[in-house]
């Protein structure tokens, strides 16, 4: 058995092309998810991947999944934290629960996650940790002002927390995704996706595969000597 990664959001969109990158290459892996039994479960049958069923948003929660995932697996030594939710609205329309819901979600679910894994990881002195940022954490997004505050707290927090592992060998970087085609992505108006594109200089949307080789590179062993970095990779849409 390879290492063991822990993929949050893992059984759809880009989580689903990381948790299938990390098998393939050889990682034991434990994907979640937060709702969807039945895309959970056909990705768990198509892929022979074991999948769990909790909110990551919820510290108990995370506490009870990550002890079962142990009991089943193993310690990890691997976590890619890519849960995420939207919620937009301008802010004279967006509610507190909006707000909590995201941040609660895409930032707090970093802390949770990456505090329950990392006593173990020092322990073992080997570590690696990715959080998926967001090109809107870095350049924001009109009507996205909780999700853009979230991604941008995460490249924060993958900086300060990258200067806590690094004697003892734990690696924390972020990868900021561009626009993916996604099922989220392309839900878009085609006339909006169309000028979405066209700031784009590489001329397309990035694909799944983009972001989780990035994934890839970031948790190998030899990445030892990478940490508290922001990888985008946006097809030069953003140059942060």
């Amino acid at each position: 058995m390879g290492r063991v990664a822990v993929v949050t959001g893992g059984t759809r969109g880009i989580g689903e092309a990381i948790s299938i990158h990390l098998k393939d290459a050889g990682y034991s892996v434990a994907a979640t998810y937060a709702g969807n039994d039945d895309a959970a479960n056909a990705f768990a049958e198509a892929n022979g991947i074991k999948v769990y069923k909790f909110d990551v948003g919820d510290y108990d929660a995370c506490e009870a999944a990550l002890a079962q995932i142990v009991s089943d697996l193993g310690p990890v030594e691997i976590l890619v934290n890519n849960a995420g939710i939207t919620r937009d609205g301008t802010m004279h329309r967006m509610s507190r629960e909006k707000w909590d819901a995201v941040i609660d979600t895409n930032l707090g679910s970093c802390f949770n996650m990456s505090r329950l894994v990392i006593d173990g990881m020092r322990e073992s002195n080997f570590g690696r940790i990715v959080n998926i940022g967001s090109i809107n954490g870095q350049a924001g997004q009109y009507g996205q002002v909780n999700y853009a505050a979230a991604k941008s707290g995460i490249h924060g927090f993958t900086k300060a927390l990258a200067q806590e592992g690094a004697a003892k060998g734990i690696t924390v970087n972020a990868i900021a995704p561009g626009y993916v085609e996604t099922e989220m992505v392309r839900a878009v108006p085609a006339e909006v996706l169309e000028k979405i594109v066209a700031k784009i200089p590489a001329g397309r949307l990035g694909n799944v595969h983009d972001i989780a080789r990035g994934v890839l590179f970031l948790v190998a062993d030899d990445a030892e000597f990478v940490t508290g970095s922001t990888l985008s990779i946006n097809g030069g849409q953003h140059m942060y």
